[in-house]
């Protein structure tokens, strides 16, 4: 089926060229009456006059309409030159449809006015009911159908319009309600964090400071294990609460986006640094590699990365039996992998307790970026493989 595309100034001039083109083969054939006795002047220049008042039906309805009014008396005159009707029944249409709802009005009562005026007219001057009733009728047609089919046609257009605006307030309303409901959520999500994790968090940070403090005064040395351990432990919890407090400040933004204050990958030496430290007393030691050109890397990716080595070392340092943990990055053209293999023996590894929801929250969001992700013993070895996009495939999968 043949689908024209057109702008509304292109359907003008294409109406405007048919009307034209169509009168010329109707005066060719000499369809109209008093072909014989008319000039053809006298049918062509109105004929012509109402195609280039097509040209604007659209922007000037009150003046084409008008206009055409005036040119309707010489085209009855001439013949009743179909196409040059239809052009005027056009213009009418168009006046309504286009023009304001007092041109509505207006033409109403003109299209009223006439049929009444004329059809008195054939009753008074012929002697057939017949052709009186024709002559009302074909008033009726030319004068009242195109103006009741046009406002006919507008009033289902406002009505469709309103509709479209009350939808689209109904969404922007629900818009605004789930928008309010995230936000007040968010705000208690902060709260419950701010009240109890964050003050735990506190809590171990100034007592490991007071176990330090407590240390130095009984004159133990600097290189005790357990001053050590009280660093690592207040450092640790520094840096969870500091994490924690972003977390809270991002929660109660409420559009602010995660990665405006991610953590990027050019921290990752420091964070291995800090696991070292503290898997040192287990007999754990940590080393990084990366393979490739970083290049840049949306923040997603980069936070998601990040996060997945992070947890994993945090696994390591909770269940690796003694020995390195490799952390190796590889760089590719389309993706980024993420390997983690440390030591894994039965019974050898310190059991501490954990809920597994380190490894469900990595392969989300590896899931999450259109990546995948793999963890689990290989020979002696707990491995933990991601694999992501450079770009982000899917923020709908997990």
């Amino acid at each position: 089926m043949l689908n024209l595309d057109l702008t509304p100034r292109q359907e003008d001039r294409a109406i405007a060229l048919g009307g034209l083109l169509g009168g010329l083969v109707l005066i060719a054939f000499g369809a109209y009456d008093r072909s014989a006795t008319v000039p053809l002047w006298a049918v062509l220049v109105p004929m012509a006059a109402l195609a280039v008042l097509e040209l604007f039906r659209r922007s000037h309805p009150i003046w084409t309409v008008t206009l055409g009014g005036l040119l309707i008396g010489p085209v009855v005159w001439a013949g009743s030159l179909a196409a040059s009707l239809v052009m005027y029944t056009d213009l009418l249409y168009a006046a309504v449809l286009y023009g304001s709802p007092r041109m509505s009005k207006v033409l109403h009562l003109t299209g009223m006015g006439t049929t009444v005026v004329l059809g008195s007219w054939a009753g008074l001057y012929t002697t057939s009911v017949a052709q009186a009733l024709l002559a009302v009728v074909v008033c009726v047609l030319v004068f009242l159908g195109p103006v009741w089919t046009a406002d006919l046609v507008r009033k289902h257009r406002d009505r469709a319009e309103t509709e479209r605006l009350r939808a689209e307030q109904t969404a922007l309303l629900a818009e605004l309600d789930r928008r309010e409901a995230v936000v007040s959520e968010r705000a208690r999500m902060a709260r419950e964090l701010h009240d109890v994790v964050a003050n735990h968090l506190s809590a171990i940070a100034i007592h490991a400071t007071g176990a330090q403090a407590l240390a130095r005064r009984q004159g133990r040395d600097a290189a005790d294990p357990l001053l050590a351990s009280m660093a690592v432990i207040r450092e640790s919890s520094v840096q969870g609460l500091t994490e924690m407090r972003r977390m809270i400040g991002l929660l109660r933004a409420g559009d602010a986006e995660e990665e405006h204050a991610a953590p990027r990958l050019e921290a990752l030496d420091s964070l291995v640094g800090k696991a070292a430290e503290s898997g040192r007393a287990a007999g754990l030691g940590f080393r990084l590699t990366e393979l490739g050109e970083r290049g840049e890397l949306p923040a997603p990716v980069e936070l998601a990365a990040y996060r997945i080595v992070q947890e994993a070392l945090t696994n390591a340092l909770k269940h690796a039996a003694p020995g390195a943990v490799e952390v190796r990055l590889s760089y590719r053209d389309e993706e980024l992998e993420i390997l983690v293999e440390s030591p894994h023996r039965a019974g050898a590894g310190r059991e501490l307790p954990g809920a597994g929801a380190g490894l469900v929250g990595m392969g989300e969001r590896a899931g999450l970026l259109g990546g995948g992700f793999t963890a689990g013993p290989v020979a002696e070895c707990w491995v933990v493989r991601a694999v992501l996009p450079r770009e982000p495939k899917s923020e709908g999968r997990a």
